[in-house]
């Protein structure tokens, strides 16, 4: 037996292994639900109002039945750790399929993007938000949310292929993809760069701005959770967490697009 579940847990999957039926895999599907919402919760903060969280949480009831189906006991893996990979593929899998970025939101995206071009130029510096929103006649938070949206849609544009070979070395809900690639010199040279960009980037936060990242990615928090520790509402750390993305956001792209 595992020792990564529960009384409970063995009981149920005792069960689901001995009868494989509809009943069983209900019951096991009932007890592990909470994953697919820690997941929906997590995804739902970068999409935007259109996208509905019903939809989000069917895709993810589909990972989490294949999960149920293909877990291998045996193994001696944390079912959390391999269905939360399963969860987070269907969902963003689900997305792709039904391209959930509005045409006027793609043409939000262009003109935010040629804009900052050249502002960029024109002050041979990063724009801020502020500045972008006046020359696109935006709200400042339109801003910020778009270049949020594009962050996201970047991530879901590389490939992300399902994988059997899963590792068990780190703790919490997360999974960890074996990579064959052999990685040249001049690649690796390039992407610790971009990490060191990437850690400079994160110092020009301010400390409510580095804690809410950091708590959210590396301990992963929700929104809820983090203004509880902060005493400050939900909405007003999802503001936060919207404008600490914008400073990161032109670093992060270029990390997604060679990581």
């Amino acid at each position: 037996m595992s020792t990564h579940l529960s009384s409970l847990e063995e009981k149920l999957w005792d069960n689901f292994l001995a009868n494989k039926n509809g009943d069983a895999a209900s019951r096991l599907i009932d007890n592990y639900m909470y994953l697919v919402h820690f997941h929906v919760e997590r995804i739902a903060t970068h999409l935007p109002p259109n996208v509905l969280k019903d939809d989000l949480i069917s895709y993810g009831m589909v990972g989490l039945y294949d999960a149920i189906k293909k877990f291998e006991r045996k193994r001696g893996l944390k079912f959390d750790t391999y269905a939360s990979f399963r969860i987070r593929g269907a969902i963003i899998d689900g997305l792709r399929k039904e391209d959930w970025v509005p045409r006027s939101m793609r043409e939000k995206m262009k003109k935010i993007d040629e804009t900052s071009r050249i502002l960029e130029q024109k002050y041979e510096r990063e724009p801020t938000a502020e500045e972008i929103a006046k020359e696109v006649n935006m709200t400042v938070d339109e801003v910020e949310t778009v270049m949020r949206d594009t962050l996201f849609s970047n991530i879901m544009s590389i490939d992300e292929q399902p994988n059997d070979h899963y590792t068990d070395q780190k703790e919490g809900i997360g999974y960890a993809i074996p990579d064959n690639k052999v990685i040249q010199p001049e690649e690796k040279l390039l992407m610790d760069e971009l990490l060191d960009d990437l850690e400079k980037a994160l110092q020009t936060l301010n400390k409510n701005e580095q804690l809410i990242i950091n708590l959210f990615y590396h301990h992963e928090l929700t929104f809820t959770e983090i203004g509880k520790i902060l005493d400050l509402t939900t909405s007003r750390i999802s503001q936060i967490h919207k404008k600490a993305i914008f400073k990161l956001n032109k670093v992060l792209l270029k990390v997604i697009e060679h990581g």
